[in-house]
């Protein structure tokens, strides 16, 4: 091999075969771990393996992917947030099979309640019930019609005294906002960027680490994290209920350098300053749940599962732990455990569409959305670090719901409890460290906000690609993967009849290179027949 590397300093500088292919792959948009699926045409008989996207949000797992998802998710904001019509809306009408379950389901429940009266077994109608209840939710619709089944404990509605009071006006069923007249006659739909923060919990430094440590009050934080997501639906609400209308929004929350997570949100319409701070200020959520300040077991001092009564036992005594619902049967309504609120710092900004500004908070609102929430702002210092070190510790055996395993460390049993349940081992999203708490969706859109689900939107540029390939002449149609043709059946990704990973991905590459090359053809035909 002569002219080639012949030491072996020389060949460990040389880049891998691999490397080298996932590259070239994430350079032309390639997914970089596709999943193999067999699709097998109903007519014919043949089978072939199909390369399905991976779909994942993340650029750490899959850049290609990920970006993707961030660019429907900006075409989704678009063209939601300045729109001068009413979405169109409404329901698909209940269909001939659903009104048939419903009936039958009225049948069950009628029979089911003379055999309760009589005081006899109803189990074999409550299996038959539960079917068809399943069946209704598979044939597409939504909500339980038992209220048994949606029954939700109750607590007082009072408003805190240490709130202000809001006004509340009967909400009209309008999503658009308002109009403006210019001098020159010009007309102007103006929105609103709004950014909402979580209060304070000490003092901080330009990186976000606290000045004292040691007084910074890292379980109020991690508590807030872990239900942030529900004080922004509360200030939806609010919001909704202060001006009368049914705002729409499409917000995205990220963490701030000091690890807190703020929201961004694009609110169709206009509102004042003044109405958003006052509706942020009087906004909060009570989390009533038991209280866990007073730690009863820890270390090898845990309790037990007894597989018998499906309960946890105290390991000294047996005896059984306090169950959630009595738990929450034993709270009273005079303070909860946990309120969440905004901080004092609420930034809005006027939007008009089409204009620069608009751009840049669209894009900012897409800034993080390929990263995880720990990935956002990457801990540099020793000071960062340990600031990251602190609020995972806070956040270990803080309870994040009530089937969280962490309860059985202040002695309640979790709801729904089951064998193998440890503190400070809960599965959930919000216990994991890239999470930092916060264990809610990254991207919140309200359902009239475009009139169209996410899919919509996909469909959408995928009609649109093709309808520029047919009308330069270039045959691409979206029959290949006719439901009433083809079924697809899930295969082993190391099955024999699955080509090697790298040998898909370049496969892939290379359909890239075809369809680049009929759009780019497409678009020169399109300039020409416009010249």
């Amino acid at each position: 091999m002569s002219g080639g590397p012949k030491t072996r300093a020389e060949r460990a500088v040389m880049p891998l075969a691999k490397e080298v292919a996932r590259t070239v792959a994430e350079n032309n948009g390639v997914c970089v771990r596709p999943v193999p699926v067999k699709r097998v045409d109903l007519e014919t008989g043949d089978a072939e393996i199909i390369d399905v996207p991976c779909g994942h949000t993340l650029a750490s797992v899959c850049p290609a992917c990920a970006e993707r998802k961030r660019r429907l998710r900006l075409a989704q904001c678009r063209e939601g947030w300045h729109l001068d019509e009413e979405p169109e809306f409404e329901p698909n009408p209940p269909t001939s099979d659903q009104e048939r379950l419903v009936e039958e389901r009225a049948d069950l429940t009628a029979a089911r309640d003379e055999l309760a009266a009589k005081g006899l077994d109803t189990g074999e109608l409550d299996e038959l019930i539960n079917g068809c209840d399943d069946a209704l939710a598979k044939s597409g619709v939504r909500g339980s019609i038992d209220p048994a089944k949606a029954k939700r404990r109750s607590r007082s509605t009072r408003r805190r005294q240490d709130a202000p009071d809001l006004p509340k006006r009967p909400v009209d069923k309008r999503t658009v906002g308002k109009t403006f007249t210019g001098n020159g006659g010009k007309t102007f739909r103006p929105s609103i960027f709004l950014t909402l923060t979580c209060d304070t919990y000490g003092r901080v430094k330009s990186d976000g680490t606290p000045v004292d440590p040691s007084t910074y009050d890292y379980r109020r934080a991690a508590r807030d994290a872990l239900h942030f997501s529900k004080l922004i639906d509360r200030f939806v609400q609010n919001l909704r209920r202060f001006l009368g209308w049914e705002v729409q929004y499409f917000a995205t929350v990220e963490p701030q350098r000091r690890l807190a997570p703020h929201v961004h949100m694009a609110i169709r319409g206009t509102v004042s300053r003044a109405e958003l701070r006052q509706v942020a200020a009087a906004t909060y959520h009570q989390v009533w749940w038991p209280t866990c300040d007073t730690v009863r077991y820890q270390g090898a001092h845990l309790p037990v599962w007894d597989a018998e009564s499906g309960n946890y036992c105290d390991p000294v005594t047996g005896e059984v732990l306090t169950t959630w619902d009595e738990a929450l049967d034993e709270l009273d309504d005079a303070e909860p455990l946990h309120v969440v609120r905004f901080g004092p710092q609420v930034d809005a900004q006027g939007v008009i569409a089409g204009s620069e500004d608009a751009n840049r908070c669209l894009r900012y609102l897409a800034k993080y959305l390929t990263k995880s929430i720990g990935d956002c702002h990457e801990p540099e210092t020793d000071a960062q670090r340990a600031h990251v070190e602190r609020l995972a510790d806070a956040l270990r055996f803080e309870p994040c719901s009530p089937t969280c395993a962490n309860w059985l460390r202040y002695g309640i049993q979790p709801d729904n409890p089951r064998a193998g349940m440890r503190p400070g081992y809960c599965k959930s999203k919000a216990h994991k460290r890239e999470h930092l708490g916060y264990a809610g969706r990254r991207v919140l859109v309200s359902r009239k906000w475009s009139g169209k689900t996410l899919g919509d939107h996909k469909q959408e540029r995928k009609a649109w690609v093709l309808a520029q390939l047919k009308s330069a002449g270039i045959s691409a149609t979206d029959q290949d993967n006719d439901p009433r043709r083809y079924a697809w059946a899930a295969v082993n990704p190391s099955s024999p009849e699955v080509p090697p990973l790298e040998h898909r991905v370049l496969r892939a590459v290379a359909k890239r290179h075809e369809w680049r090359t009929q759009m780019e053809l497409a678009q020169r035909r399109a300039m020409g027949e416009a010249a």
